[in-house]
């Protein structure tokens, strides 16, 4: 009897393991009422670590009956070929893609372990780094003389919108300095943005979400309050999304978006402002 109809997914590097989780991600994302377990297995850079790798799988196989997926981003020959004995379903990334790269550039690829990462300079880590302790020293309204002038954009919105992860994450992807600060009813009662906000209209870009989503949110944080409650969800979002409509601040519904999805529309926004900016 199996234990479980569960698909175990593995995500398999020879670094970090995160373009294969991305990908794995990604391609599941379009599987949305699929079940399934994940395994990350980061650092397979040698055939050993692979077969004790394989063996994992082989028992998950056994135990369930069901071939695990594998995502892969696998590049040294020796490691690929002793995980492509195991009986899953395996997803290379490398191996589906190089080959074809390489007739068509007429060149072989190094396959050398964790060349993704060598590309990265320190540059580009600092610039993200500081985009990082921006967004922390920036986050929920804290704002000190002049700082928010460095900022590259402003999230604003009501509380638990989505503004705090939106801001990290374009941190840590996009090395976007990104302050965030909240709506709150005083301010819907002026019917203004906050006096620190007025300066930089320019900079700011709205979230919003669903007042039911909103209450759910805000209920894990503190049951039973009047800060939880749908009526009070449903008059901040109403008046947060009037303000931002009369003040012409662009916005977007993080409902069901991801944090990924925001950031994108996000980015489109930023590129779409500096191209203006530069004509």
């Amino acid at each position: 009897m199996l234990e479980s109809t569960k698909r175990t997914v593995f995500y398999v590097s020879d670094g970090t393991g995160i373009t294969a989780e991305t990908l794995g991600h990604s391609l599941l994302a379009q599987f949305p009422d699929l079940d399934y377990d994940e395994v990350r297995a980061p650092f397979i850079d040698a055939p050993e670590k692979a077969s004790d790798l394989v063996e994992r799988i082989q028992r998950v196989k056994r135990r369930t009956g069901i071939r695990p997926i594998v995502f892969s981003t696998l590049v040294q020959p020796a490691v690929v070929a002793v995980l492509h004995r195991a009986e899953a379903h395996i997803v290379d990334l490398f191996g589906t893609f190089l080959g074809p790269l390489e007739r068509e550039l007429g060149m072989p690829s190094t396959h050398a372990v964790g060349r993704f990462h060598g590309i990265l300079d320190n540059r580009s880590y600092q610039r993200r780094i500081e985009a990082i302790n921006f967004a922390l020293s920036h986050d929920d309204g804290i704002v000190q003389d002049g700082t928010l002038d460095d900022a590259d954009i402003i999230l604003i919105g009501v509380s638990r919108s989505g503004k705090t992860p939106t801001s990290l994450y374009l941190a840590m992807q996009y090395a976007v300095k990104a302050a965030n600060y909240p709506l709150i009813p005083e301010d819907f009662e002026r019917k203004a943005l906050p006096a620190p906000l007025k300066t930089h209209r320019r900079k700011l870009f709205g979230l919003t979400i669903a007042p039911e989503r909103l209450a759910q949110i805000r209920e894990e944080r503190r049951p039973n309050s009047v800060y939880a409650s749908l009526e009070n969800c449903r008059k901040e979002v109403e008046e947060a999304l009037a303000l931002m409509r009369r003040e012409g601040i662009p916005w977007i519904d993080s409902t069901t978006k991801s944090i990924e999805e925001i950031a994108a529309v996000i980015m489109q926004h930023l590129q779409k402002m500096q191209k203006y900016a530069d004509l």
